[in-house]
Formats: structure tokens, C-alpha cells, sequence
């Protein structure tokens, strides 16, 4: 019997492969984690010129700003620090490859997929 979407241990996985899809740089590796309706939420979406409001819907608006993304930062790694969990959700928080600490809240769907993100980035 396989563990439900949001049982704790399955949802801490798919934190940890959150972190492992992006390091391997296949954007269709991580963009399968996600809903086909799912949306997202950052400050740097604005800063590469996508939606003013910091928020895209849909996985081809996901495509292109990670895409573009992807391109722009060859060296992108992110180093796992810890796993939050909640009934529906997994906050992943990681260092990237500049010395950034940030927090990336996602929320699943019923099938396990992720339906909603947001990067959380420290205000210095």
C-alpha cells in the first residue's frame, strides 16, 4: 500500500526531489512535479520581465520563465538545509549557488502534484 499525497514522509520526498530535479537542470524534470493549472509566485518573475504581479498560471508560463531562467544561470545549484511539512504542504529551504537562503513554499494537490509555489527570499 503506497503512502497518501500528504503524508509527511511522502511530502518531505518530494521536497528532496524538488531540490534534486533542478540540480539536474531538465526543466521537463521538474516541470512534471507540478499541475497542469498550477501557479507561482516570486519577486524575480517581474525582474525577467514576466507578470508585473509576481505570479504566473499554468505550466507554459512556467516553461518559459524557468526556461529563460535556466539559460541565464548555468550554474545553478541548490543545496538542501531542511524540510517543513503541513497536512498540504513542503517548504523547501536551501542555499543556492550565490550564497542565497531561500524558502520555497509548495502546496499539492490531491494527486500529490504541485498546485502552488512561492519562493520566499530574505529581505536584507
Amino acid at each position: 500500500m503506497t503512502s497518501p499525497p500528504h503524508d509527511a514522509a511522502r511530502l518531505a520526498s518530494l521536497g528532496r526531489e524538488w531540490i534534486a530535479a533542478w540540480n539536474s537542470h531538465d526543466l521537463e524534470r521538474v516541470l512534471a512535479m507540478y499541475a497542469e493549472d498550477s501557479e507561482m509566485t516570486s519577486d524575480r518573475i517581474p525582474a525577467l520581465g514576466f507578470d508585473a504581479s509576481g505570479t504566473l498560471r499554468g505550466k507554459d508560463r512556467l516553461r518559459a520563465y524557468w526556461g529563460m531562467a535556466l539559460q541565464r544561470l548555468p550554474d545553478l545549484h541548490f543545496e538542501l538545509i531542511d524540510i517543513y511539512v503541513s497536512p498540504d504542504s513542503v517548504v523547501v529551504f536551501y542555499q543556492n549557488d550565490r550564497g542565497a537562503r531561500i524558502c520555497e513554499y509548495l502546496r499539492v494537490d490531491a494527486e500529490g502534484r504541485i498546485r502552488q509555489g512561492s519562493a520566499n527570499h530574505l529581505v536584507h
